[in-house]
């Protein structure tokens, strides 16, 4: 029987048994049952489906501003619940700010290495990163990878909770389906800087990057899929469920990385820029990887061929 089963079978209070007695015949952590999931209410669903509008719009304003803008709107929200609020949601003002240099405990923040640096050929730079979604009742997680100089969307992953676990699955098919980036991008939040997440990384060989916190023009790409997806998508539908959710979202996907014309690409399709780059790279290895002859250790290096017709010739 799994912990959240047998939890449901704590009485409180308990008629025949304490509470302490019931976790220790459970094996449960008494903690876990005094301390229950936080639920969300409605109310509270309103006002952070609004803040996400607002934080699109307006995404430098902090928790204060915030404030401001919603009482403007008759909500009569204090500044203590819209800061939980933002928490909840995984979202903060972005700007750059002394001191936020450690996203957890014992977690290593990399420098950032993308600074002056042309990129212009895919699986050079992936970069990723979290947003809210909200859904009639309740909300959800998306974090989405995708290819720096093409735009596209290489993998992304749905979740209720803001852990790192559906940020490591969609790092995991990325590079199964993908191939291998030098540089991956991310902003210092723990789900990113956490060992299992950049264990992947290192061990696959790829060099990490990370913005500074409240640094939001250092991943400005990924900033603009948010404003797309949520534009385009998200608020123009009430997801009643998570199922609803994860079917119009994968459909927005499918449609950003093979209809959607992207402005900046002169109007070309983001995976179709992804695979005409990689073709030219493969294309380019293939030319170097040809076998190569050496007539002595002074002689210039020359191609089967070209060595045949030199003989032919003399």
């Amino acid at each position: 029987m799994s912990a959240p089963d047998r939890r449901a079978m704590v009485e409180r209070p308990g008629k025949d048994l304490s509470v302490r007695r019931q976790c220790t015949l459970l094996r449960l952590a008494r903690s876990g049952v005094y301390r229950p999931k936080t639920v969300v209410a409605m109310d509270d669903l309103t006002v952070m489906r609004r803040i996400d509008e607002l934080h699109l719009e307006l995404p430098f304003y902090g928790s204060r501003r915030m404030t401001f803008e919603l009482n403007k709107e008759g909500r009569g929200v204090n500044r203590k619940r819209v800061q939980r609020l933002m928490r909840v949601m995984g979202i903060e003002a972005l700007v750059p700010r002394p001191g936020t240099s450690k996203a957890a405990p014992g977690h290593k923040i990399y420098p950032y290495l993308l600074r002056g640096l042309a990129i212009t050929e895919p699986n050079h730079v992936w970069a990723s990163d979290i947003t809210y979604i909200p859904m009639a009742r309740g909300f959800l997680y998306l974090v989405t990878i995708i290819d720096w100089a093409s735009r596209a969307v290489l993998a992304w992953r749905l979740s209720n909770t803001i852990d790192g676990g559906f940020c490591v699955e969609a790092l995991e098919e990325a590079l199964l389906r993908h191939g291998m980036p030098r540089i991956f991008n991310t902003d210092q939040g723990s789900q990113f800087t956490s060992t299992a997440f950049t264990g992947k990384l290192a061990a696959a060989g790829v060099e990490i990057s990370m913005d500074g916190r409240g640094r939001f023009m250092d991943n400005i790409f990924i900033e603009r899929l948010w404003r797309s997806i949520k534009y385009e998508e998200v608020h123009l539908k009430a997801y009643a469920n998570g199922r609803e959710a994860r079917a119009g979202i994968s459909s927005w996907m499918t449609f950003y990385n093979f209809r959607r014309p992207h402005q900046a690409m002169n109007n070309q399709m983001p995976m179709a820029v992804w695979r005409a780059g990689m073709d030219k790279i493969e294309a380019a290895a293939r030319a170097v990887d040809m076998p190569l002859r050496l007539d002595n250790a002074n002689a210039l290096p020359t191609y089967p061929q070209q060595k045949q017709k030199q003989q032919e010739a003399a």
